[in-house]
This record gives C-alpha cells, sequence and structure tokens, in this order.
C-alpha cells in the first residue's frame, strides 16, 4: 500500500467563456450594459425611416417596437442557436446601417411595399447561399468591402441631411441649431464618458439634444397617448411588392453580409470554424430579415455593437448577450416607451443620425486604408486604380442625380444607385485585377 500512486481524480476542462453562465445577480447588469450601447442605433435608425417614409406618429410607434422586438429576437437566437441558426456566440442582432441606407433608397424611387417585398428577396437570397459561403465570400474581399462601406456612409449622410431640409430643400435656423445641439451634445458624451456609457454616446446626446431642443423653444415634444403591451403591426405598407431590378442593392449587401459575418465570427469565437458558424449566422440574419420584412423593418444583421462592452467588462458569455434580447423584446412590446420615443423631434434626430453614418463613412475610409493603395512611388497602383474607378462610378449618380434618367428601367436601377453601381463596379475591376494581374508585372518591372 505504502509504494501505491496516489488516485488523482482528473480536473474537468474548463468551461469556454462564451459559455459561462454569469450568477443572476451579474447577469441582469451586464444585460442592461448591452442594451445602453445598443439602443441607439434601433431608434436613430426607425426615426430615419419614419421621417423618409412620412410615417404617422402611430406607424412610427409600431415600426419602433417591431425593430426593437427584431433585434431581441435576433441576439436570442444568435446567441443561443437553434436548429443550425445562429452560432451560439456572443452576437447581438441590430437593423444594420448599410441596410438601412439601402432600403430607404428602394422606399424612396419605388414605393414602400417593394422595399419590403425587396428586403423578403434579399432574405431569400441570403438563405439560399450559404452551402456556397466559400465561394461568395471571396467576391467581397476587403478591398470591394471598403468601397461599399464608404459609398453607403456617403449616401446615409445626404437622407440624414434630407431630414432637416425637408421636402423644401432649405433647413431653417431652428433645425440646423436642434441638430447642431445633438451633435455637440454627442460628442462630448463621447469624450467625457467611460465604460459602456461611452458607448451610448450617441443614445445621450439624443435625449440631451430632445431635453434642451425643447427647452430651448427650438423643437417641440409631443408624445401620444397609450398604455400597456402592444405588438407591431403587419404588412404596414400593404401587400410586398417584388422587382428584381429595384431589388438588387439589398441582394447586393446581403451577399457582400457574408464578408461581414465572418468577420464578426472571428472576433467573437474563442477556437473559429469559419465554415461553420459563419452559415449559421448568415440563417439566423436571413430568418428575422424575413420576418422584418413582414413587419416593414430593413433588414437585420449580426453586429459589432457589443464587441467593445465584452472587451470592457471582461465578460463574453453568450448569456448576457441572450438576456440582452430579452430586455429588448421587452422594450418593444412596451406601447407607451414605443410612443414616448417616436415623439423625439425630428431635427434631434437628424443630428444623431449624421453622427452614426458619419461614422460609417469613417469605417469605409480605414477599410480602403489598411488596403495600402499607392503605396508605390515609382509605379501605378492596379488597386488604387480599381478603388479609383469605383468610386467615380458610385458618386456619379450623387452629384449628377439626372446623370441616367434616359436610360430603361433596369439599368437604371443598378447605375442610379451610387452604392449598387460602385459595389459592381468594384466587383468587376477585382475579378480583371486577378484574372490579369497588370500590377504585379509593373511591380517587378517597377522594382527592377
Amino acid at each position: 500500500m505504502a509504494g501505491r500512486p496516489p488516485v488523482t481524480t482528473p480536473t474537468p476542462p474548463p468551461t469556454p467563456a462564451v459559455d459561462a453562465r454569469p450568477p443572476l445577480r451579474r447577469l441582469v447588469p451586464l444585460a442592461v450594459q448591452h442594451v445602453v450601447a445598443m439602443a441607439a442605433t434601433p431608434v436613430s435608425t426607425v426615426f430615419l425611416a419614419a421621417t423618409t417614409l412620412r410615417l404617422t406618429p402611430g406607424q412610427t410607434s409600431s415600426l419602433l417596437g417591431a425593430v426593437l422586438l427584431l433585434s431581441g429576437a435576433g441576439s436570442v437566437l444568435q446567441s443561443l442557436g437553434l436548429w443550425g441558426f445562429g452560432a451560439r456566440l456572443p452576437f447581438v442582432m441590430l437593423p444594420g446601417g448599410a441596410a438601412t441606407a439601402l432600403f430607404l433608397q428602394v422606399a424612396r424611387d419605388h414605393g414602400p411595399a417593394v422595399a419590403s417585398g425587396s428586403v423578403l428577396l434579399a432574405a431569400a437570397v441570403l438563405l439560399a447561399v450559404t452551402p456556397l459561403y466559400g465561394k461568395v465570400v471571396r467576391l467581397f474581399p476587403p478591398l470591394v468591402t471598403g468601397v461599399t462601406v464608404l459609398l453607403v456612409g456617403i449616401s446615409m449622410v445626404r437622407i440624414s441631411a434630407q431630414l432637416l431640409t425637408g421636402p423644401g430643400g432649405q433647413a431653417g435656423p431652428r433645425a440646423l441649431a436642434a441638430a447642431g445641439l445633438t451633435v455637440v451634445l454627442t460628442l462630448a458624451a463621447h469624450l467625457l464618458l467611460r465604460g459602456a456609457w461611452r458607448q451610448s454616446a450617441v443614445l445621450v446626446g439624443l435625449v440631451g439634444g430632445a431635453v434642451v431642443a425643447v427647452a430651448c423653444g427650438l423643437a417641440s415634444f409631443a408624445p401620444t397617448g397609450g398604455a400597456g403591451v402592444s405588438l407591431p403591426q403587419p404588412l404596414p405598407y400593404g401587400t410586398p411588392r417584388f422587382d428584381l431590378s429595384a431589388a438588387l442593392p439589398l441582394l447586393l449587401f446581403s451577399l457582400s453580409s457574408l464578408a461581414e459575418a465572418t468577420g464578426q465570427t472571428a472576433l467573437n469565437s474563442e477556437v473559429p470554424d469559419l465554415g461553420r458558424d459563419v452559415p449559421r449566422v448568415a440563417r439566423a440574419d436571413a430568418l428575422v430579415s424575413l420576418v422584418g420584412g413582414v413587419l416593414g423593418a430593413p433588414p437585420m444583421v449580426t453586429s459589432s455593437e457589443n464587441i467593445g462592452v465584452t472587451t470592457l467588462t471582461g465578460v463574453r458569455s453568450r448569456y448576457v448577450t441572450a438576456a440582452a434580447g430579452v430586455l429588448l423584446i421587452a422594450a418593444g412590446v412596451l406601447s407607451p416607451l414605443s410612443r414616448v420615443v417616436a415623439a423625439l423631434p425630428t431635427t434631434v434626430v437628424a443630428g444623431s443620425a449624421l453622427v452614426v453614418y458619419a461614422t460609417i463613412t469613417v469605417l469605409g475610409v480605414r477599410l480602403l486604408g489598411q488596403q495600402r493603395l499607392g503605396a508605390r512611388e515609382n509605379a501605378p497602383d492596379a488597386d488604387a486604380l480599381v478603388v479609383g474607378l469605383a468610386l467615380t462610378a458610385g458618386l456619379l449618380p450623387v452629384v449628377a442625380p439626372g446623370l441616367y434618367a434616359g436610360l430603361p428601367d433596369a439599368p437604371r436601377s443598378v447605375l442610379g444607385s451610387g452604392v449598387v453601381a460602385g459595389t459592381v463596379a468594384a466587383v468587376l475591376l477585382t475579378g480583371l485585377r486577378r484574372v490579369w494581374p497588370v500590377g504585379r508585372s509593373v511591380k517587378v518591372s517597377g522594382q527592377g
């Protein structure tokens, strides 16, 4: 007995951080942090859509409830997973800024019923192509994604400015003052606050701007009555209409979203299995977007809003993001909350929207900056030429809106959308660059 080695009990492997379940006393405040950091995006998105589509206060309240409900349900689905939908990672889902810009563009050009039909078509296409994930994602390298995001940011800033000008094309001094005040308060919140509150600087600026603008007589605030629980109204724009040429902007976006989902998954997963997890992320986005199309919402996408919060707190549990989703669902069905938010002044929302979508423009610049365009001094940079031509194709309909007015409907739908024209040009030119690598031969001769 003395010579027998002691019996040791094997130590169980540690629980991965994403699967850790914090106790309830920690789970609730962590979930609230996520909701605070996320709230500005659905609120600003709904108000931008409501003003662009000229929705009534009741319709705005219903749309806000729908977007909050979809954000919550999507976050729960991505965090917990069900039948191959959702990656079971600490993800949250929100209305995408780029997707919202394209949704509103389709709605302005062809009507909101066509925009809802386009959301349904784009979601169906995304579901169909997930088995071909590896082949589709190669069409959208960082260079193409950077061009797309930059053009979306420019397009969205233009739409946000139209909230101030209205149909007349001019903004009054009071509207400019209210929007400018909101921008200043948002910037101050971003500079002075810390932690999760800094991530909610847009929300702080939105609320603060509304309070100060109303107090100074620059805007009005008149929430409608109503109490209790309410569910979103289905088909708020009537029966969705399907038009492939009109839906092309959102169809392209649905394909390019696979590239964004790849980056999100790589950042959030401890041991990434992109071939398994990215299709699950995309399928969840598509499923929730299908429901969103019925409720009149723009496409829903997996968001990086939670990455900063998890970095600050050190907690990467998917149960925290699932709890945040439950809180968003509760907020979506509470009628008084939706009606109060729906009464925020349009000019204040426009100021917040300018901040939100200006950051998208910066993200596009950052993505393109990472490609080291024009790094060679003695030889032309083929990638820089690709980006320049793609941006030119995307900016032409912005600087000259009537340029393609004489073309038939199908080519006008493609060329008349800056985002679509620029993205298609970037994909085609990048493909040509791979087949005929002019820059590589020039590079060798230049080095010699």
